[in-house]
């Protein structure tokens, strides 16, 4: 009797315990109800993730209850109904009435607009506010300071503006603080040394000044500092050789100075040094690295470092990465055979000053770059596609410096060079064997001059056949595979002529060829010239440019003349011929394009069909922007120096009558600028200003073109022409509107934007998302966030790669194309950055480029275009987790 009424009092105790989780986790407040079902009307969620009948706290993705409350929301992942993804916005009001709301997190949930100062006066119990990838914009509330509850702050990769809050340090009780990747200015406010707690701090990407306030050395529990791709100057300040939990330290692409502290040693704990991309100058102190034993990335490139390399970094035991590029080092290279953290590693120590014998066998790296150096003698393991030795004084490897470079190299340093690298001072000879020797080099010298004299004629005589081949039927050398010419049946090849210039017409030929200019030949007006139509001898039809001196400067044609004659490529308009002789007119006879432009062809009447209104299909807009891409990626890529196009939009893309692409308006054209420019100059230089290239165009940098480029895809990708020509206000809102509708996580958005008379099924629809993504990434308002054109190259032609790509809720994006990618296991920016540094590649541009472009130019053979400073930049291929401490605090919530 006993047992059973224990039994019973047992199942009455756990009922009741039941009873009191099943109350708590009901809803109590009929005024949290409304607000749940308002915020569910406002932000669009679907019925499916937030069912109106059932119980939210039971039933509702994302809402967590305690004690009858809500305490957490979570709308990260959710899809939204149709209605919501037309009109996307920060509708989130009736958060106010959540008092006990602990977490919010909306990451990667668009919420176009900007955070309501509400925020930190109503939600007085936030822990954790996450508005990362919601295209928020706008300033940060300084009421956010109020919330001393906060633990967890995320606004990264947004669109937000202003200067940080001078009250946000009031926080004392953050963890982390990331603001990294949007627009900010101004400098780091001195208070955020009071955020005794925390262990990240992350404001890269944004344009920052001023200098790194020294009161951030007293963060203690921090792990990570990012402050990199800013504009900070001034020196690192000392103090940050206090942060003894500092794990990453990632100061990189700023302008800052000085020498690198040797109080850095106290970084105990550090795992990866960035200071690259900055203006440090002085040697490295050796006892900072012999302090930094856990240290496993090294980025030092590009800055003015000097001196010999400290032989304590090559003691460091578990070093896999240094980047030292692009300084002043000097002195040998000890033999790093017995050195364990040399085998697997990646190590680029390309242009500096080394010199010497190379000791340490090359094959135990994973990577190694030496280019741009002075070492000599011989290699005995170069064979590996891993090792880069170009630029060297070495003996029986391709593409070396000159003997007198290397011969003057070593004077400087009083030694005496010698391939053989057997020793620095060779002994002096005796008179006999002197005697000898001085025989041999005469005869040498003899016989060297008549076998040079019988090669110069061969090689003569090989020059002159081949430019009577003609330029037109040379192929491009830029890697991107074979490209149909597209020639009709009906029209002949292009023709040959005599150099590279084409075939010298006479004044009074041009006047037959288009019935003395009339106007019934004229073409348009372009900004470098008047083109004309006319037909050559057997009725090959021409487009011929008249350059009249007095209205277009000499250079308009002359760098078209001057380009064509040294490189020739498949996705260039062929230049047929010239006319020079008159005084005041110049000509340019180029190739006909049967299609005209893309301004032209994509959207047009069909008069043979009863003028009907026809629009491109999108296999040809692909195939265009694929033909377009592979254009600049030769000139980005393949030339040396990178050529830069300059007057990227619809009417610079000509179409054959099979649609294949020519780039004209090349009168733009020019090598790239020098990017490794003074800090000085970097810091007098603000943020998305006008940079002006020659003949008032735009600044000469390939990052330029990728950023028209991006217009050019939006325009194939919306069917709205004249957006690649203008940057006009209407231009510019017109992009932040449309940019908004693309998003990694919602094809569906981007229906809203696809041109209407496009007809596409669902795997076509991927496609016009992936091109979509392609224009976002290269519209970011930071040239050296925008990706190269050898990538941009292969995600169109493989577009299904970049949607496909394992993407769940918690995954994110971030972009790869900046220089100090290493992390990303050197996908291919390393082989570059450093084998082309000679050479300025396109995607290590720090300067912010603006349009400075005339609007309103058109022209099938001579355009323009403006840039327009976007503010959505973060997209690419690299996908990273969501921060474990966010998904502990949620589970905190849950439970």
């Amino acid at each position: 009797m006993e047992a059973r009424q224990g039994l019973m009092e047992a199942a009455i105790f756990l009922f009741l315990i039941q009873w009191g989780l099943a109350q708590q986790m009901h809803l109590s407040s009929s005024i949290e109800w409304h607000a749940l079902l308002d915020l569910r009307s406002s932000l669009g969620i679907r019925g499916k993730d937030w069912p109106i009948k059932a119980e939210p706290c039971l039933s509702w993705r994302g809402v967590q209850c305690e004690n009858g409350s809500v305490v957490g929301i979570r709308v990260s992942g959710l899809r939204r109904t149709h209605a919501g993804r037309a009109n996307p916005r920060f509708a989130v009001d009736a958060l106010a009435n959540f008092t006990l709301l602990v977490s919010f997190n909306a990451s990667g949930f668009l919420l176009p607009g900007s955070i309501p100062d509400w925020f930190g006066r109503r939600l007085v119990a936030l822990q954790l506010l996450d508005l990362r990838y919601c295209s928020v914009n706008g300033p940060i509330p300084s009421s956010l300071g109020n919330l001393n509850g906060l633990k967890y702050l995320y606004l990264a990769d947004n669109s937000l503006t202003g200067i940080m809050p001078f009250e946000l340090g009031q926080l004392s009780g953050l963890l982390v603080l990331d603001l990294a990747r949007n627009s900010l200015t101004g400098s780091i406010p001195s208070s955020f040394s009071s955020l005794r707690n925390l262990t990240r701090l992350d404001f890269s990407s944004n344009f920052l000044s001023g200098a790194i306030p020294a009161g951030l050395g007293t963060l203690s529990s921090l792990q990570l500092l990012n402050l990199s791709d800013n504009s900070l100057t001034a020196s690192i300040p000392v103090q940050l050789g206090y942060l003894s939990q500092l794990v990453e330290l990632d100061l990189s692409e700023n302008s800052l100075s000085g020498s690198l502290p040797v109080n850095l040693k106290g970084l105990r704990s550090l795992q990866k040094m960035h200071i690259g991309d900055n203006g440090l100058e002085g040697s490295l102190p050796d006892s900072l690295f012999s302090s930094l034993s856990h240290l496993q990335t090294i980025f030092l490139g590009r800055n003015k470092l000097d001196g010999a390399l400290p032989s304590a970094l090559w003691s460091i035991p578990n070093l896999k990465f240094l980047d030292v590029s692009g300084n002043n080092f000097t002195g040998s290279l000890p033999n790093l055979s017995s050195n364990s953290s040399s085998t697997g590693a990646v190590f680029n120590l390309s242009n500096n000053l080394f010199y010497g014998i190379l000791y340490t066998p090359l094959r135990n790296f994973s990577l190694i770059d030496l280019s741009g150096n002075y070492f000599k003698g011989e290699v005995q393991d170069d064979s590996s596609g891993n090792i880069t030795l170009t630029r060297n004084c070495l003996q029986m490897i391709p593409n070396q410096r000159s003997l007198e470079d290397c011969i003057q190299f070593y004077a400087r340093r009083g030694l005496t060079f010698n391939y053989s690298g057997a020793s620095e001072q060779p002994p002096s000879p005796g008179p006999e064997s002197g005697s000898k020797k001085r025989l041999i080099f005469i005869l040498a010298g003899i016989f060297g001059g008549l076998g040079f004299i019988v090669l110069l004629v061969l090689v003569l005589v090989l020059l002159l056949k081949t430019c009577d081949k003609g330029i037109a039927s040379q192929r491009g050398t830029a890697n991107v595979g074979p490209v149909p010419e597209g020639e009709s049946p009906g029209l002949p090849k292009d023709p040959i002529f005599q150099s590279g210039m084409g075939e010298s017409f006479t004044h009074e030929q041009m006047l037959r060829l288009t019935g003395d200019f009339s106007e019934a030949n004229l073409i348009k007006h372009g900004h470098s010239g008047d083109l004309f139509q006319g037909f050559l001898e057997g009725g090959v039809p021409v487009v011929i440019k008249k350059v009249d001196l007095k209205s277009f400067k000499r250079e308009s044609y002359m760098v078209e003349l001057e380009l064509l004659s040294k490189i020739s490529h498949t996705r260039l308009i062929p230049l047929l011929g010239h006319c020079l002789d008159h005084e005041r007119e110049k000509l340019l006879i180029y190739k006909y394009m049967t299609n005209g432009d893309l301004g032209s062809s994509l959207h047009k009447v069909n008069i043979l069909e009863d003028d009907i209104f026809q629009s491109m299909d999108w296999i040809t807009r692909l195939k265009i922007a694929i033909g377009a891409a592979e254009g600049l990626s030769y000139l980005h890529h393949e030339c040396t120096p990178p050529l830069v196009h300059r007057d990227i939009q619809a009417s610079s893309i000509l179409l054959d009558d099979k649609f294949e692409v020519r780039l004209g308006s090349l009168s733009e054209v020019c090598a790239q600028e020098d990017l490794h420019q003074n800090v000085l100059t970097r810091f007098l230089r603000k943020p998305q200003t006008s940079d002006q290239g020659t003949s008032g165009s735009s600044s000469a940098a390939c990052a330029y073109d990728v950023y028209c480029f991006g217009k050019v895809l939006l325009e194939l990708v919306t069917g709205k022409l004249g957006i690649s020509k203008s940057d006009d206000a209407t231009t510019k809102e017109w992009l932040e509107r449309t940019l908004s509708y693309i998003s990694i996580y919602d094809k569906d958005l981007v229906t809203r934007i696809v041109d209407s008379s496009l007809i596409i099924d669902d795997d076509l629809l991927e496609e016009v998302w992936a091109m979509a993504i392609v224009a976002r990434s290269c519209l970011n308002p930071k040239p050296s966030k925008r990706p190269p054109m050898k990538y941009i190259l292969k995600a169109l032609e493989n577009p299904l790669k970049i949607v496909r790509e394992e993407n769940s809720s918690s995954a994110r994006l971030r972009t790869t194309s900046s220089a100090r990618s290493w992390s990303a296991v050197f996908f291919g920016s390393w082989r570059q950055s450093s084998s082309e540094s000679a050479t300025a590649p396109c995607h290590t541009n720090r300067e912010s480029i603006s349009g400075s472009k005339q609007s309103g130019r058109v022209g099938s053979y001579g355009s323009g275009g403006n840039e327009f400073s976007s503010s959505h930049k973060r997209l690419s291929n690299e996908i990273f987790p969501e921060p474990p401490e966010i998904q502990d605090l949620e589970r905190q919530v849950e439970h």
